[in-house]
């Protein structure tokens, strides 16, 4: 009895002191950039035209690229999900490689390609610019469309082919069973891909700091500007306010909208009979798109070993030795460590606060399930500027150590919840079986539940480190000469004119994620195997 009451009371200790740090390291921060903003001419600065201007701006940008985004995610995922095209796995690699490298890096590839000396422009005598609204637009589909293709191609995977056997049976039309029976099992999903890409956008200053112009000027460009080099941290926290409003939303909508519903077991999976029609035309869309996400990393080979694009097309290295000059292995031995760190520790946190969420049933439970999946609602360039504001002048201030924690809350909640989910599924007598034959719940957790999650935790790792690899938003505010990661050395290529040199180091932070994504997929791949 004692052992029992002994135990429960570290299993509460434990989960308060992570409710804790994520109160400290997500909410006091915010709280700090809010406070922030009583220096500032609220009224002021919203009603400014410039502000009014990047609002609008940002609104039609992300509605559109957002549009734009999830309805051709929809296409390839059932492309991918509900087809017989062959090499699928190597489609999803193709689809998903913008997520490896920083959106500004895409911006690059585009004004390389159809800017007004570009590749493509002077090659097929385009007559138009990517400069301006559908630049931007065009950029961040590219950025975003990945994010949107895995979620619906997950959502797909898991719909049961029933309802459609039955109807096909009835002879109810196709557009018919897409209103009464695909619709509906989407509707929910989609209200979470809507929000999670218009998010993503909303918040990304890399794609219009690279192809806007000043009649597109975004509120996270504003943001930037007015921080990075006007040190205006009260203007600042106004934009951040507004920045985290879509976000919030966001994050209320997904959590009013949870359900059981698309976890459920599929008890008849889709027969994908032969048609040559419908698979030509998938392959037909998944080789289109694959060669607008190849055309920007061709560039960036192009670039880095020609001479200067297009007056000397001779070969060489020095664009490589430039970089090199300027920190870049340095910078990606920063990255190395900050991405391993994050990780580790990251993972870490993330089983142990889903262990309790998901099988230890209290109210302390649920209060750490809420704040844990709170910084999903917080874009990084608003988590940044908190953590500017909140340590500056503190000793983790332009530390390594900093970087490791806004890296860590910037993108816990989706790892968490990946685990989270997986911890779910398990049988939930797998402790009371335990305790009946004197097992511990120590030992179930390593002998059981973990062996059965490998797949899931190695997901996880791969995540944070890929992610705290190419994140610039979050990190933009906090790093100095000696701590800066890989990936801010290329704004600082961009201010001064040395794109060849920037698609060098586009180049290395993409080798590096490539590399990790493939251990990733081969390790789950022989794990279900």
């Amino acid at each position: 009895m004692y052992a029992s009451r002994k135990s429960r009371w570290s299993l509460t200790g434990l989960q308060v002191l992570l409710s804790a740090f994520f109160l400290i390291s997500v909410v006091v921060p915010l709280i700090r950039m809010l406070a922030n903003m009583t220096g500032a001419d609220f009224a002021a600065i919203v009603t400014s035209n410039r502000f009014v201007k990047a609002l609008v701006n940002s609104l039609n940008i992300s509605l559109t690229a957002t549009a734009i985004s999830v309805t051709l995610a929809m296409a390839l995922a059932w492309c991918v999900v509900r087809t017989g095209i062959k090499h699928k796995n190597l489609w999803i690699l193709l689809f998903t490689l913008p997520m490896l490298i920083p959106s500004i890096s895409h911006g690059m590839g585009l004004l390389v390609l159809f800017g007004s000396n570009g590749i493509l422009t002077r090659l097929l005598n385009l007559q138009f610019h990517i400069y301006g609204f559908w630049g931007v637009v065009t950029g961040s589909v590219m950025y975003s469309f990945p994010v949107a293709f895995l979620m619906i191609a997950d959502v797909l995977k898991y719909e049961d082919s029933a309802p459609y056997e039955a109807a096909q049976v009835l002879g109810i039309s196709r557009i018919r069973q897409f209103a009464v029976l695909s619709f509906p099992y989407l509707r929910k999903p989609l209200i979470c891909v809507v929000f999670s890409v218009f998010t993503l956008v909303v918040t990304d200053y890399g794609v219009p700091l690279m192809v806007g112009d000043t009649d597109t000027l975004t509120l996270p460009v504003m943001m930037y500007q007015d921080v990075i080099q006007g040190m205006d941290f009260g203007k600042g926290s106004v934009i951040g306010l507004v920045l985290l409003t879509p976000a919030v939303a966001a994050f209320l909508i997904d959590l009013l909208n949870q359900d059981s519903g698309n976890s459920a077991f599929v008890l008849h999976p889709f027969i994908i009979r032969e048609n040559k029609l419908r698979d030509g035309f998938a392959y037909a869309l998944c080789l289109a798109v694959s060669l607008f996400v190849l055309l920007p990393i061709g560039v960036f080979l192009l670039l880095t070993f020609v001479n200067k694009y297009p007056v000397d097309l001779s070969m060489t290295l020095r664009h490589i030795q430039r970089a090199m000059d300027m920190g870049a292995g340095k910078y990606l031995g920063n990255s190395l460590f900050i991405a391993v760190v994050v990780s580790l520790v990251g993972t870490v946190i993330g089983v142990t606060a889903a262990y309790f969420t998901a099988r230890v049933q209290t109210g302390a439970s649920r209060f750490l399930h809420l704040v844990a999946i709170t910084s999903q609602a917080v874009p990084g360039l608003v988590l940044g500027l908190a953590y500017a504001l909140t340590f500056r002048g503190s000793f983790l201030y332009n530390t390594l150590t900093i970087l490791i924690m806004v890296n860590l809350v910037h993108f816990f909640a989706s790892p968490y919840l990946m685990i989270y989910n997986c911890f779910h599924k398990l049988n939930e007598n797998l402790e009371v079986v335990g305790a009946t034959l004197g097992v511990s719940r120590v030992r179930v957790f390593f002998q059981v539940l973990l062996p059965q999650a490998k797949a899931t935790i190695v997901e996880m790792l791969a995540y944070f480190f890929v992610n705290s690899m190419m994140t610039i938003s979050a990190v933009s505010f906090l790093a100095n000469s000696s701590t800066r990661p890989l990936s801010l050395l290329i704004p600082s290529l961009e201010d001064t004119m040395m794109r060849e040199s920037m698609a060098f180091v586009s180049l290395m932070i993409l080798g590096v994620n490539l590399m990790i994504r493939l251990i990733s997929n081969w390790y789950k791949k022989r794990v279900s195997q």
